[in-house]
This record gives structure tokens, C-alpha cells and sequence, in this order.
């Protein structure tokens, strides 16, 4: 690979809202649906004898992209993206949450994709310059933050099948508040019995658009029953648990003991989730990554052995799941409360995060 280029170039744009209008947006975000002023944006090109390298780091106004019709995202699905947030702490500085591990889980993603990795130094160059610029987006709110869509498509225009010679990497950041609106409280899921997320040998570990493209036809089955997020299983396994359509699976067992699936090629090895284990260790607590089965949940709820199951991720950091429902069978019950060991350790890391509470591990990484 030639040598990168970590300078970026600066080409700034007039605002795309007002102050007003800004202020507006920010006092409710939602998730997803503003985007800031701004972009990063590096490229990689293979060369006539075969070298590759990044180069043409640059900030710019946020807009469309052109691409080739014969792009060969388009038609082969060459994409990865990573998902992060940006907090701003009291005294004005602005953070992220474990990068390194993010910059990690994209070069792993980008190997199973065959497209180039990146170096983590411009990894982490690209978050700093885009937040740079677009700081004034970062709400204020309690656990809210500017969250940050690192990806890289496929770009050069060909339709043989076989890596792309030309990619770009890009950033985009949105403010965000509460992923699924209002208090957190916990949410409904739905059992696909139609659909899988991934299958062994496939994309599942790796954070590909095509994995969640899959799965969208599951969660409006699941929206259709009136569930928020759908439960895929392993039907080849014991029906054994594996992730949600977008966030990983906890259960709180009545000895205090913590499981969560084990990782088996299929599920996405969640920062959040690697970070819960920890935190839950960090407390002298058991947690386990292993099996766990649909069976073991129904019998655990209802005989009381579990007594909390939560969800997590980036974009909704930890949420507390309710009722699973598997076709016209319920599990657990409908007006279930937030579990104490969910939320204290929602607390714990969304405290992290925001600098409120120590961060013991260096999880921490200043941007501004």
C-alpha cells in the first residue's frame, strides 16, 4: 500500500439550518433524521501496478454523492459502516467511546468485504475533523449526543464481479436523542420464525448494510404485531438466541449471574455488549458468554430464574425488553418494569460516556 495521507483539507460550507433552526432540531433530535453541516471524506484507489492507498483526506459540506451508475456498491453490495457517538462533557470538551474498538470492528468488516482497511490514525483523524466543525449540533440533553456513521462503499464503475479498485470512506453525524422516543422503558419482540439475519459462513459478524437489509422484512412483520424489534434464532441450533435486528441479548439471571449468547460467526460482536461484559465483571459479577436457547428463556421467566433481559447497542445504548412474543405465545408480561441491574449499569456506562462518572478502563477518546 502506498502511504496515507492523514492531512485533511478544509472545505467549510455556509450552515445548512440556522441558529433557530438548529436550536429547534436539538431540542428534539430523535435519531436519525438531521444530518450536520459537514463530511469527511478520504479515498483509495488501486493503482496501474497493482499498489493501493488512501489518499485526498478532505472536510466538506454535507450533500448528495455522485457515483457511477456501474458503481459497484450498487450491484454487489460492497459497503461496511460503523456507528459511534460524540458527548459533550461539562466543562465543554466533546468525547467518544472506545474508537479504537470501533476502528477495530470496521478494518474486520472490511476484510470479510474485501475492501481495504483503514489505518486507525485516520480513523480516528476523520471523527476529530468532522466534529471539529460541526460541535454546535451536539445536543444537551440527559444521554443524548451527536452520533457518528463511519462507511465505506465501493465506488469504481465495473460489473465484473471482484473487489472494487476504488473506494471511498466517509463520515456523516446526526444529533440524536432517545432511539426509541421518550423515558426509556422497556420495549416489546417479536420471534422470527421466517427469517434469517445471517448464516454461518455469511456477513454476520461483520457490520454490513446487507445484514440489516435482511432483516428489515422481519421487523415489519414484527411492527405488524405491535413489537419495536425483532429476536432472530438459530433454527439449526436448538433454536438457540442470537441478536436483535440491530443490538445485542443480556439476561440477568436470580443468582445475579449475567449471560449473553456466545459469539459464533454470526453476531455481531457489539462494543456495547463487550463493554457491558466488562462492567458487569467490573462488579464481581458472573457473566457468561454461551448457548441459550428460546426454550431456556421461556422456562427461565416463567420459573423466575431469569429475572431481567435487556438489549444493547450503540444507537439505543441499553434498553430493558418486556414482552417476547412468539407468534400467539407470550413471553414474560406486558407491564414488566425496567430491571435494577439493567438500568444501574445503563447508568453506569451512559455516565462513562457523558464524564459523569470515572472512566477506570481509557475508554475515553477527546475529539475536541
Amino acid at each position: 500500500m502506498t502511504a496515507t495521507d492523514t492531512r485533511f483539507a478544509r472545505h467549510l460550507s455556509m450552515q445548512r439550518a440556522s441558529a433557530a433552526e438548529r436550536e429547534a432540531i436539538l431540542a428534539n433530535p430523535g435519531f436519525g433524521n438531521y444530518f450536520t453541516d459537514h463530511t469527511t471524506i478520504i479515498d483509495f484507489r488501486v493503482d496501474a501496478s497493482g499498489v493501493g492507498g488512501w489518499h485526498d483526506a478532505r472536510l466538506e459540506p454535507y450533500g448528495p454523492i455522485a457515483l457511477d451508475p456501474a458503481a459497484a456498491v450498487l450491484h454487489y453490495g460492497q459497503e461496511i459502516f460503523e456507528g459511534m457517538k460524540a458527548y459533550r462533557h461539562a466543562d465543554g470538551s466533546i468525547w467518544t467511546f472506545r474508537a479504537d474498538a470501533n476502528a477495530a470492528r470496521l478494518n474486520r468488516s472490511a476484510v470479510r468485504l474485501a475492501l481495504p482497511q483503514l489505518p486507525e490514525e485516520l480513523f480516528l483523524e476523520s471523527l476529530s475533523q468532522l466534529v471539529a466543525a460541526d460541535q454546535d449540533w451536539i445536543p444537551s440533553g440527559d444521554g443524548e449526543s451527536l452520533y457518528l456513521r463511519p462507511f465505506m462503499i465501493a465506488t469504481e464503475a465495473f460489473l465484473g464481479v471482484r473487489p472494487a479498485r476504488e473506494v471511498s470512506y466517509r463520515v456523516i453525524a446526526s444529533p440524536a436523542g432517545n432511539y426509541f422516543g421518550g423515558e426509556v422503558k422497556p420495549v416489546d419482540i417479536w420471534v422470527s420464525r421466517n427469517y434469517a439475519r445471517a448464516g454461518r459462513g455469511g456477513t454476520g459478524a461483520a457490520k454490513a448494510g446487507g445484514n440489516y437489509a435482511s432483516s428489515l422484512a422481519a421487523q415489519l412483520e414484527a411492527e405488524a404485531h405491535g413489537c419495536k424489534q425483532v429476536l432472530f434464532l438459530d433454527q439449526f441450533n436448538d433454536n438457540a438466541v442470537e441478536e436483535l435486528g440491530g443490538m445485542n441479548v443480556f439476561f440477568v439471571f436470580r443468582d445475579g449471574s449475567i449471560v449473553t449468547p456466545a459469539l459464533s460467526g454470526t453476531i455481531l460482536e457489539g462494543v456495547t455488549r463487550s463493554s457491558v461484559i466488562q462492567l458487569g465483571r467490573d462488579r464481581g459479577l458472573q457473566v457468561s458468554e454461551r448457548k441459550i436457547t428460546l426454550d431456556e428463556w421461556r422456562d427461565g421467566v416463567a420459573g423466575g430464574e431469569i429475572t431481567e433481559v435487556f438489549a444493547c447497542g450503540t444507537a439505543a445504548v441499553i434498553t430493558p425488553i418486556g414482552q417476547l412474543r412468539d407468534g400467539d405465545e407470550f413471553i414474560g408480561m406486558a407491564d414488566a418494569a425496567a430491571g435494577e441491574v439493567t438500568m444501574s449499569i445503563r447508568r453506569q456506562l451512559l455516565g462513562i460516556q457523558t464524564g459523569t462518572v470515572e472512566d477506570t478502563h481509557g475508554w475515553l477518546t477527546r475529539l475536541v
